[in-house]
């Protein structure tokens, strides 16, 4: 079975990371759709996420 038609190519994804970090700022995540769509969120990693997420106190147990 085939993998079927690819939606973006490696170099794409270098391309849009070279720029961001070109701009001046840190590439936090790289998101790619199923469709190919590459989303490229700038900032540091953790940064930015919702403030309405709740806190799971059972994270923290090990």
């Amino acid at each position: 079975m085939s993998r079927g038609r690819q939606h973006f190519r490696q170099s794409d994804l270098a391309k849009a990371i070279k720029a961001v970090v070109a701009a001046g700022l840190p590439v936090a995540r790289v998101e790619v759709s199923p469709e190919g769509r590459l989303i490229v969120i700038a900032g540091k990693p953790g940064e930015g996420q919702d403030a309405g997420t709740e806190v799971n106190e059972w994270d923290a147990v090990k």
